[in-house]
């Protein structure tokens, strides 16, 4: 351990899981030993021993923790991470069998309580938020491959009343059931937006860089190079008070699954896939933080078109200011991305990883990445195109799982990990620590004379919890700056 005992100290109060696996905390007075971000009551600092490993601790008579299982973490078994999804698949596979929160948690064999706090974990949100979000994701896709009643599918996905299953179904898609299964047969559709939406801060946001080569803001029209049906084609959004008219220009007619995933980016650009009014509710009723969302009431955090993309602007993004980083990321829009001719557009199609694996080191580093930089975007992209990472199918993972898989790949540390899950993954608890925007943020909220380090980034960010990354963009959107 190259750690001095007060660090590990610091750590073991903070409850600090990017700790976890560099040390164990030892509890003499219980005789157990602990990771690091155990969740139990802290022990007096006397009792305390901290230890190398599992081995170590044992042969000071320390048996593992029950709570955080130490050893389990270590072998890489994650208990919470299983049970959710496993609790995940059931639910995908019959989501009628799980009418209720109730039957939610039988099927997980946990209390009311323990079901809460592992959905919040894993998922990010309430279980009968995150059961409801299953039950639509199921009924989003039988509508566009089968012809079969809606109220029948509503039905069969658990949905007690049509009412309910209507009204959900248009806060989360922006549309009524019965235009949606009409993208099976239209170029073009129309999404819903709250009443609320912020359509010039998501224009600015969309358009923060002007020379962009994916995506270009025209007033109130965003125009998004896009991949279906392996043809490179434009997404048109146009936006007005309620309403985000889309239509696309392809060069053969988009398939259903390609509409469908056109309407995925739309709301996905348009940061439609969380919805901020918990988080507002909850900051109204603290004095202490209500002026945090003053005057960007209704403020969404826009994702990335598709995971890849969040993962390379992670890496393009690190230790460089923004202005060097977008001009890292057009150039490598340029060398690796795909036309989509049409109209004079000049728009370039983001590359995947199969085009960006292709790539040498060198081709990059006379773009001015660094040597390592190329390393890491190559290698990744690798890494994705030939099967050793799935990041595609990370979507509806856990979020213990997806952290792991994110950390587990070179040039992917704590703050690239959390930007990802984000701005790719729409988890809505994330904290990018060490964001150096952030930092600035944080200091000029809570008026402090210096810049945040690591740990009291943690502390300060965790009285927004569980809308950390909401809190993240309103902090970043206070200062003006667009991550």
């Amino acid at each position: 351990m190259s750690l001095t005992r007060g660090e590990m100290l610091a750590a073991a109060r903070a409850r600090d899981a990017s700790y976890n696996g560099r040390f164990l905390t030892g509890v003499l007075s219980t005789g157990i030993y602990c990771l690091p971000s155990c969740p139990a009551r802290p022990p007096k600092e006397e009792n305390i021993r901290f230890f190398a490993g599992p081995v170590e601790a044992r042969a000071a008579g320390l048996r593992p923790c029950k709570r955080c299982r130490p050893d389990d973490y270590l072998a890489g078994y994650d208990p919470d991470v299983e049970i959710a999804a496993t609790l995940a698949r059931r639910v995908r596979a019959h989501p009628e069998k799980v009418p209720d929160v109730a039957a939610l948690g039988r099927a997980a064999g946990l209390g009311r309580t323990s079901l809460t706090d592992l959905v919040r974990r894993q998922f990010h949100s309430t279980p009968a938020a995150w059961l409801q979000r299953e039950r639509l994701v199921a009924v989003r896709r039988n509508l566009l491959s089968s012809r079969r009643r809606i109220a029948d599918l509503a039905l069969e996905a658990g949905f007690e009343s049509l009412s309910t299953f209507n009204d959900n179904f248009r806060r989360a898609t922006g549309m009524c059931p019965g235009d949606y299964r009409l993208l099976a047969a239209e170029q073009s559709f129309v999404v819903a937006l709250p009443r609320d939406f912020q359509h010039r801060l998501t224009l600015s946001f969309i358009g923060r860089d002007p020379a962009s080569p994916t995506e270009r803001v025209e007033g109130k029209r965003i125009v998004r190079a896009l991949c279906l049906d392996d043809s490179p084609c434009l997404l048109h959004i146009e936006l007005s008070p309620g309403a985000a008219t889309c239509r696309l220009e392809a060069p053969k007619p988009v398939s259903p699954r390609g509409m469908a995933e056109a309407h995925a980016v739309t709301l996905r650009l348009l940061g439609l896939i969380v919805d901020p009014k918990p988080f507002e509710r909850r900051l109204g009723r603290n004095k202490n933080h209500s002026g945090l969302v003053a005057g960007r009431h209704g403020l969404r955090l826009p994702q990335t078109a598709e995971p890849f993309e969040g993962l390379v602007w992670s890496i393009v993004g690190q230790q460089v200011n923004l202005a060097f980083a977008f001009a890292l990321r057009q150039r490598l829009v340029a060398l690796a991305g795909t036309r989509a001719e049409s109209n004079g557009a000049g728009l370039l199609v983001h590359p995947d990883p199969a085009s960006v694996a292709r790539l040498d080191y060198r081709d990059l580093t006379r773009l001015q990445f660094s040597r390592r930089k190329a390393e890491y975007l190559i290698d990744a992209a690798r890494a994705l195109a030939g099967g050793e990472i799935a990041l595609d199918s990370l979507a509806a993972a856990p979020a213990g799982r997806v952290e792991k898989v994110l950390l587990g790949i070179r040039g992917i540390g704590p703050w690239s990990a959390r930007y990802v899950m984000m701005r790719a993954f729409a988890f809505a608890d994330c904290v990018p620590v060490g964001d150096s925007g952030l930092r600035t943020a944080l200091a000029s909220y809570f008026a402090l004379d210096h810049r945040p380090e690591r740990r009291e980034t943690e502390a300060l960010m965790a009285e927004f919890s569980p809308y950390r990354s909401l809190a993240t963009f309103h902090l970043w959107t206070s200062l003006g700056a667009c991550a």
